[in-house]
């Protein structure tokens, strides 16, 4: 047989290639296809895009509707971090009691025998709360903490605050930290720039010749809210703002504010500033409250040129404490008429105890928004001797005088207070409380001795 022609079986085996080449792609592209789409189908599964419950069949989506996604958070991720507009969630808070409250100062709370006999007192009276000096009036933070930014203001004045605050809040009391905010000489010295300044640009003094921070600084606000939160973080209840205000008194027209002053009122810093505290305490369980001149329920507005409005601060605070002490309002002597509180001359207020303090409450339960949208209303009532007015202006205040002010709250309305007295000693109270332990006592000033002096 004769062997088969080279050249023609070349060209054949080349034929078949050529025939078979396009049924070989067909198959190869038809194979990729067929991949892709199992390999796009497994990832659509693997996306968790289908109905809950039924992995068989895919779930239709809204074309204008966004896909919501879960993003995967490493400890790397700077996503971690929240964004600086992130919205504050605050804690809830227990209930706080109706407070029927002391003042004393940081030294006699860090006094062993002076705490117990007020510890005594809350046990065997309706008193149920204390305020404490945490900042005071000379600027001092009276416990050492852990911020080293305080360190330059800081005294060891109360040594073991948390164990102070642990120890009362298991007897029940109420514990309120008094933080006095723009009178403070102490950081006015260590900080002259954010001190109030004169029109010569030195550091302005009141008549007292004490410095004051200026609020129209927000770098002051800083100090003043890191400082309220690491109290409130101690475990205190209540953080009260002192001196929460401008300056009354002293070279008042030499004070240069520069151009912050020009373009806000003091109205408006005071109000921002409460805000911006209250803001800073919301991830802690405090409540916050402000002392103010209890003059100011007498006038809408910032009348007193101090920054404080009661309509606006209400509005910042979960409780204004108004210092209507009798001592405090106007007499005869002073200015030849004396104090009208709710169309009432009061020609000698400091005498009249219980138709001082009924009456202006009078005046403030008048102010409050019909909503009851606004701060509850505890006054601080007087329970020194305001021996400094002179003879004929003044009272000897016992338990008596201080039993009417009390009646006068609940008279007008009102259900909280809290009695001050400067020197705050172990004993400063406990004639008062010995009257208001007493069924049968008719609360006669001649049987009850007087309280300190102021």
């Amino acid at each position: 047989m004769a062997k088969p022609n080279g050249q023609k079986t070349r060209l054949s085996t080349a034929r078949r290639r050529r025939e078979r080449a396009p049924i070989v792609s067909i198959i190869i592209a038809f194979s990729l296809i067929i991949a892709c789409a199992v390999f796009l189908g497994a990832q659509y599964i693997w996306n968790g895009d289908t109905e809950a419950g039924d992995n068989d069949s895919v779930a239709e989506q809204d074309p204008d509707d966004e896909p919501f996604v879960i993003p995967v958070i490493t400890e790397d991720d700077p996503t971690d971090e929240p964004p600086d507009d992130a919205e504050i969630i605050p804690v809830p808070k227990t209930p706080a009691v109706i407070v029927k409250g002391l003042y004393i100062d940081a030294r006699a709370a860090a006094d062993e025998r002076s705490i117990n006999r007020y510890i005594e007192l809350c046990n065997t009276s309706e008193i149920n709360a204390l305020v404490i000096d945490i900042k005071d009036d000379w600027g001092q933070i009276t416990y050492i903490g852990g911020n080293e930014d305080f360190s330059g203001a800081s005294r060891n004045i109360i040594p073991n605050i948390e164990q102070l605050v642990s120890r009362l809040k298991e007897q029940g009391i109420y514990t309120i930290a008094r933080l006095v905010c723009f009178k403070d000489p102490l950081w006015s010295d260590l900080y002259p720039e954010l001190a109030i300044r004169d029109v010569r640009g030195a550091t302005w003094r009141d008549a007292g010749g004490i410095a004051w921070l200026d609020p129209y600084k927000t770098q002051t606000w800083d100090y003043l809210a890191a400082l309220a939160v690491e109290v409130a973080q101690l475990g205190f209840d209540e953080i009260q703002l002192d001196y929460v205000r401008f300056p009354a008194d002293g070279r008042l027209g030499e004070i240069d504010y520069g151009r912050a002053g020009a373009e806000k009122t003091k109205a408006e810093i005071i109000g921002e500033f409460l805000l911006y505290i209250r803001q800073a305490l919301a991830s802690t369980s405090a409540w916050l409250s402000a002392d103010v001149f209890g003059i100011i329920a007498m006038n809408t507005g910032d009348f007193e040129n101090i920054g404080q409005d009661l309509d606006l601060m209400m509005q910042n605070v979960d409780y204004i404490c108004p210092m209507i002490y009798p001592s405090h309002f106007a007499n005869k002597s002073q200015n030849d008429v004396g104090q009208i509180i709710n169309g009432i001359l009061f020609e000698t207020p400091d005498k009249e105890p219980y138709e001082v303090i009924y009456n202006i409450l009078r005046q403030v339960r008048n102010r409050l928004p019909e909503d009851g949208n606004h701060a509850i209303i505890r006054p601080y009532l007087q329970a020194f001797t305001a021996s400094y007015l002179g003879a004929g202006n003044f009272i000897p205040y016992t338990a008596h005088e201080i039993s009417e002010q009390i009646q006068a709250v609940y008279g007008a309305g009102f259900e909280e207070w809290i009695m001050w007295n400067p020197t705050a000693g172990g004993s400063a109270y406990e004639n008062v409380i010995s009257l208001m332990r007493s069924e049968n006592s008719d609360g006669s000033s001649s049987d009850t001795p007087a309280v300190s002096n102021a």
